[in-house]
């Protein structure tokens, strides 16, 4: 199915949507719950203000990601980062 030029917001549930593609496409104040994502790529993504609650990052890869203010668990990802910069010299 391909939805083009669409201006209305979709509710989405119990689907199997695997193998979608979105591109040029505007989910800004969008939710997801209960969302399988694995092995999901990501490329040129804005995701300045998102929050990610009971998430499972686990073996996830972030390159060229702007980290301005990104905070884990309320600690600053760049203060992390200066700090094992620090002692891994």
């Amino acid at each position: 199915m391909e939805i083009a030029n669409s201006r209305e917001a979709l509710l989405v549930r119990n689907s199997d949507l695997a193998q979608s593609r979105f591109s040029d496409a505007k989910l800004s104040l969008s939710s997801f719950a209960d969302v399988n994502m694995q092995g999901s790529t990501f490329t040129n993504i804005n995701l300045g203000n998102a929050s990610f609650i009971d998430v499972d990052l686990s073996n996830v890869s972030i390159k060229n990601a702007n980290l301005t203010g990104m905070k884990i668990n309320d600690v600053l990802v760049s203060e992390l980062i200066r700090v094992y910069e620090k002692h891994s010299k």
